[in-house]
């Protein structure tokens, strides 16, 4: 008996899975306390040390499958001043304008149409239909990111979307022929209500496009530096469809997609729609299924490879300091916060770190402390050796760079394990 009220006792500390209640027993990589990633520092706010760190440990429901955070950082706390400005990356316009030619031939859209998008940003997708003729309207909780869209041109209403915020929208007639959620499903904390607004939203015949780094390539790769805080979920399509069937959303097709390391693109639809489901399907299916995505011990596993990684950080850089080189950094993305800050890497090892967003130029990463300079003062004081962090954009990156090399740089990338590039 005693032992009974221990376990319920020790259940009861625990949290519990935010799309189907199940107490979370099962840890996927526990990271410690890291600062909120996208949290830059101004100087002055360094000096005050203001930079707040936050549990950061990933979960695994041993009932529904959906991996997760299992402490909720407040919304506002990241997204109402965000410092991710989409149309930085050439690389993601030009995927973007690719979707929008793919999805208007397939699906006539037009200027009869309607396309919302979620999470709009700065407008890198929605500039595309606009150029079209076809109507649009962003959702964007980032003010500052949202005044970028208007001034481009872009409608788009700034709050946080979820069921009540959907409603609205229908309410005044707002209903959409293709509902656009690019990776933001992983960034909302109640994912049922989420699914739900979506529903809400889109009009009987309607398309909803998801994408989302897919979980599968997160294990299979390493990537442990896309956890972060706003990334309250990591997503299988197992699980996207389960959270999508409970909001009576139909998956009707799926494609892989190159981007984030490794991302899944879902199509959907109320479930009566006629869309008939895609063979590519039942093939990912399949695959997630033979990875052991379907059931708890397919997790198993996965602390151990990241510790790996970050010891073979820590040993490169200790033998470039020991060997008088000079590191810089260029990237000043998330996923470099985290790895950086869970690793222990300071600026001691690392110079500075380049990155072209005039918005991140001049403060701080949170937690390690790099100055985030801008590219020029990579010209300026060439490094030995160069840690590209976002690591998905190392083509591109060592394209716009390739003079530096030519001086002699070394670059590097750290995951799935430190090699040159």
């Amino acid at each position: 008996m005693e032992g009974l009220v221990q376990l319920i006792a020790a259940a009861a500390l625990l949290p519990h899975c935010r799309f189907c209640g199940e107490v979370l027993r099962q840890s996927l990589v526990d990271l410690g306390a890291t600062p909120l990633a996208n949290a830059l520092l101004t100087p002055a706010q360094a000096a005050a040390g203001a930079d707040r760190a936050w549990p950061l440990h990933v979960r695994v429901c041993e009932r529904c499958l959906l991996v997760q955070v299992d402490i909720v950082v407040p919304p506002a706390e990241i997204f109402s001043d965000y410092p991710y400005f989409s149309s930085v990356a050439s690389s993601w316009v030009a995927h973007a304008a690719r979707f929008c030619d793919e999805v208007c031939a397939r699906f006539g859209l037009d200027g009869r149409s309607r396309v919302v998008e979620i999470a709009s940003n700065d407008g890198y997708l929605l500039q595309h239909f606009v150029a079209r003729g076809v109507p649009v309207l962003g959702v964007e909780p980032a003010a500052n990111v949202a005044a970028a869209a208007r001034a481009r041109g872009i409608a788009t209403e700034i709050g946080f979307f979820d069921e009540a915020f959907a409603a609205g929208l229908a309410g005044r007639g707002m209903r959409a022929d293709l509902v656009c959620a690019n990776n933001v499903l992983a960034h909302v904390p109640d994912i049922a209500g989420f699914a739900r607004g979506i529903a809400r939203v889109l009009a009987p015949d309607g398309v909803a496009s998801l994408e989302f780094p897919h979980l599968l390539r997160l294990i299979e790769g390493v990537q442990f530096d896309t956890i972060y805080h706003e990334h309250y979920a990591y997503l299988s399509l197992l699980v996207v469809e389960r959270v999508l069937a409970r909001a009576g959303l139909r998956v009707f097709d799926v494609a892989p997609l190159a981007t984030h390391g490794g991302s899944l693109r879902v199509f959907a639809c109320h479930a009566g729609a006629a869309f008939a489901a895609e063979p590519g399907l039942a093939a990912l299916r399949a695959e997630e299924a033979a990875a052991g995505l379907d059931r708890p011990d397919g997790y198993a596993g996965f602390a151990p490879r990241v510790a790996g990684v970050q010891r073979g950080l820590r040993a490169f850089l200790a033998g470039a300091r020991a060997a008088g080189r000079r590191v810089a950094a260029y990237g000043a993305a998330a996923k470099g916060c985290t790895l950086l800050n869970t690793s222990g890497v300071t600026a001691d090892d690392i110079v500075h770190v380049a990155d072209r967003n005039p918005a991140k130029q001049g403060r701080l990463l949170p937690g390690c402390r790099l100055p985030v300079v801008a590219p020029e003062a990579l010209w300026q004081a060439p490094p030995d050796d160069l840690l590209i962090l976002p690591w998905n954009l190392a083509d591109e990156i060592t394209q716009e760079l390739a003079p530096l090399r030519a001086a002699g740089t070394l670059f590097w990338v750290a995951v799935p394990e430190l090699r040159p590039v």
